[in-house]
């Protein structure tokens, strides 16, 4: 139920730089017409009738409740510092030395007029009734306590590190302010925390070099996460919505012509029809059981109790059973009961499916009733924003702004189809978002449009997600899945750990840099899933899958100089590389040894750091590229067999798939790729093992293949026995 909230407002002072503002003209909102937006005398700005307020924010996100704060001089001080978040360009605000110079988002200010009504009410309560009266200590002491953890009895258990800098912030922004406020402000002479920053206050440290904070998906997550969701998608899904059509038409029946006086009858006749095919009836949900007994409508021993009479009247074309006709049905219903049994309505005769482990076929679903039909809708519908989310990368934002009609797709090359979906980009833009399109693969495709069909026939436009919360369908989903439902159709269980959707696009980023032989390279095409988010790039080079792409340019940089800096590690120990760019890599990895040694002759009391050595190793570190059995690096494309091979010589990077790495003069081989080339000199053998006498130029050519194989093993096995 939507709360409906009444526009008080609280009396002005004269010398309020807002008095008598209305906020949205003023903040640039448009509104529908006929629609008064907020004025700043008002104790509650109700924004919910903006045009073009992003899709994912809630209903309760987007008014702001100044009743809370007890004082009623502060709650003018309240909204004098969210107006100046939302209006840093109004003449009194931009004045301010330490004013945010970035509108706030309604979403922001909400938060922060949230945290500034627990600061003045916890002063409040501390019997204080002035800000001129408040002192460092009671910063320092408010900012303590809202770090607090606290378990269920009330105890400590450790500290919030970022509810604390989100804390101190506003608790700091409000000297920033001050001298807007026209009722109330501190002490000319304080400065919250002695002028220390919110994210020092709290003892957080960034990041260094800007790097992204937000975990991956471990795979041991991941890999059942997504294997499981696209199960229900691609396997599942039509099943499910079969099912809820069912469900649909038999809960709108058409009124019987027949008679009242035939009611006995016709339903006499029903549960005759049923014992003669064979059909159970129909078993009651708990809850209607429940209410039964409640009633006293039936006794806790009657055969009949869950037995579902409406479902009879229904099949007979009544819209509910009358109870005057049980008495008369008692035997007939008592006879059905011990010929048929009770049996749950939904899912009888279910289609067989394979298994998800592939360990055999199974019908697809149990009997159920008719609440876990729709639970099964929706745990269908977070499964496709669990693919969307987590092949496409998109955000929370433009995923909450995918509408009906969104999915287009083109044929540029006969027999080649490129997905796309039209959504919004939300973050950095104008209110009302931009206009964008994603570049996807098929599962990612085929995600959106069950998700459409799970929408039935609504108008085009119509929002396929809008604003949900994802923390808890993720936990529903993973009970569904962990649950008997779940295992009973072969999905591996999910462990318990925190995911987000901010997540999903991280990991992402990653196996499309370092490209690992996890969950995304088994469930989906790697290749495929890079392949649609670069051409994405170059279609609009823009737009919001650019953004990605950068993250995973970014996440490249990161692996190579990783990568780079453990060869040169294992360098200094005594591990070389082979190949016939070896000799190349370890004369460069020389010659750092040497610019060290000699800035250690200079100063000799500096402990030289890995970021100094990653320094040095950066630039060649910019020219590897990863092949399946062997490193490229790439420092002269004229010298690179590929393009040589492909007539390209002006490329900017290597055809790492055309590479012959015992031949190019800047391949290497590692400890790393030793399995590649293992695996592959077992297959060979096999292969010339079953040659037969007739089959010579294919056996000369695997013997050759399979010399270069061995005489690859047998250089990294050297090299990496030199080690110390």
């Amino acid at each position: 139920m939507i709360r409906r909230h009444t526009a008080v407002s609280t009396a002005e002072p004269p010398g309020s730089a807002f008095a008598g503002l209305a906020l949205c003209p003023a903040v640039g909102f448009a509104l529908p017409p006929g629609q008064a937006g907020p004025v700043f005398g008002q104790d509650v700005w109700d924004f919910s009738q903006v045009t073009g307020l992003p899709a994912y924010m809630k209903t309760a996100d987007r008014i702001l409740d100044f009743t809370s704060i007890r004082n009623p001089l502060w709650r003018v001080v309240a909204k004098e510092y969210v107006a100046a978040l939302m209006l840093p360009g109004h003449e009194r605000v931009r004045e301010l030395p330490k004013a945010v110079r970035t509108p706030h988002t309604v979403q922001t200010c909400n938060l922060k007029l949230k945290e500034a009504a627990r600061w003045l009410n916890w002063l409040t309560s501390r019997g204080i009734s002035r800000l001129g009266d408040v002192t460092e200590y009671h910063c320092t002491a408010y900012a303590a306590e809202r770090a607090r953890r606290l378990d269920k009895g009330g105890e400590v258990i450790g500290q919030q590190s970022p509810t604390m800098a989100r804390a101190a912030n506003v608790v700091i922004e409000l000297a920033y302010y001050q001298e807007l406020f026209s009722t109330d402000r501190y002490p000319a002479d304080l400065q919250p925390f002695d002028g220390r920053a919110a994210s020092t206050v709290a003892g957080l440290r960034r990041t260094r070099n800007g790097e992204n904070s937000t975990p991956v998906v471990p795979d041991e997550v991941l890999q059942p996460l997504l294997g499981a969701a696209l199960y229900m998608v691609q396997v599942l899904a039509p099943h499910i919505l079969a099912l809820r059509d069912q469900v649909r038409d038999l809960q709108q029946p058409a009124p019987s012509p027949e008679p009242r006086v035939r009611g006995v009858a016709v339903l006499e006749e029903v549960v005759r029809r049923r014992i003669a095919e064979a059909r159970p009836l129909d078993r009651l949900p708990q809850g209607r059981i429940t209410l039964r007994l409640s009633k006293g409508t039936f006794a806790p021993e009657d055969p009949l109790l869950q037995v579902s009479l409406d479902s009879l009247a229904r099949e007979a074309g009544r819209s509910e059973f009358n109870y005057r006709h049980l008495p008369a049905l008692r035997p007939v219903l008592l006879r059905a009961l011990d010929a048929v049994g009770v049996e749950q309505p939904w899912g009888r005769d279910a289609a067989t499916v394979i298994r998800a482990d592939e360990q055999g076929e199974i019908p697809w679903t149990a009997p159920i009733p008719e609440d876990q039909v729709r639970t099964l809708e929706r745990q269908l519908r977070t499964a496709c924003i669990i693919v969307t989310a987590a092949v496409s990368g998109m955000r929370i934002s433009e995923i909450a702004e995918l509408a009906v009609g969104c999915r287009l797709t083109e044929e540029p090359i006969p027999g080649m189809v490129r997905y796309r979906l039209a959504s919004k980009v939300i973050k950095g833009q104008p209110l009302g978002g931009t206009d964008d399109e994603w570049i996807v693969t098929e599962e990612v495709h085929r995600a959106v449009k069950v998700a459409e069909d799970l929408m039935g026939s609504e108008e085009p436009g119509t929002l396929l997600f809008g604003n949900f919360a994802f923390n808890l369908l993720y936990k529903r989903f993973r009970r569904w899945v962990n649950g008997p439902s779940g295992q009973r159709l072969g999905l591996s269980p999910i462990p318990e750990h925190q995911v987000s959707l901010r997540m999903f696009r991280r990991t992402l980023a990653v196996a499309l840099a370092y490209r690992p032989g996890g969950v995304l390279a088994t469930k989906i095409a790697l290749k495929h899933v890079s392949v649609a988010t670069t051409e994405g790039y170059a279609n609009r080079p823009g737009g919001a899958q650019s953004r990605l792409l950068a993250e995973v340019t970014a996440e490249e940089q990161q692996r190579n100089l990783d990568l780079t800096l453990a060869e040169y590690r294992k360098h200094q120990q005594g591990i070389q590389p082979s190949g016939p760019g070896a000799r190349d890599l370890v004369k460069f990895f020389d010659s750092v040894d040497s610019a060290l040694h000699e800035q250690t002759k200079k100063a000799p009391h500096v402990v030289l750091n890995d970021q100094q050595i990653r320094t040095m190793l950066s630039k060649r570190a910019s020219s590897l590229h990863l092949g399946v059995a062997n490193y490229c690096w790439f420092t002269d494309p004229s010298r690179a067999l590929c393009l040589k091979l492909a007539q390209t010589p002006n490329a900017k990077k290597p055809l790492i798939g055309m590479c012959d790495s015992t031949r190019c003069p800047q391949a290497t081989h590692h400890a790393c790729h030793r399995p590649v080339w293992a695996e592959h000199q077992t297959t060979t053998k096999v292969f010339l093992g079953n040659l037969g006498r007739g089959h010579r130029a294919e056996r000369e050519r695997l013997e050759a293949d399979l010399a270069r194989c061995e005489h690859v093993l047998a250089e990294i096995d050297s090299t990496a026995g030199n080690g110390a």
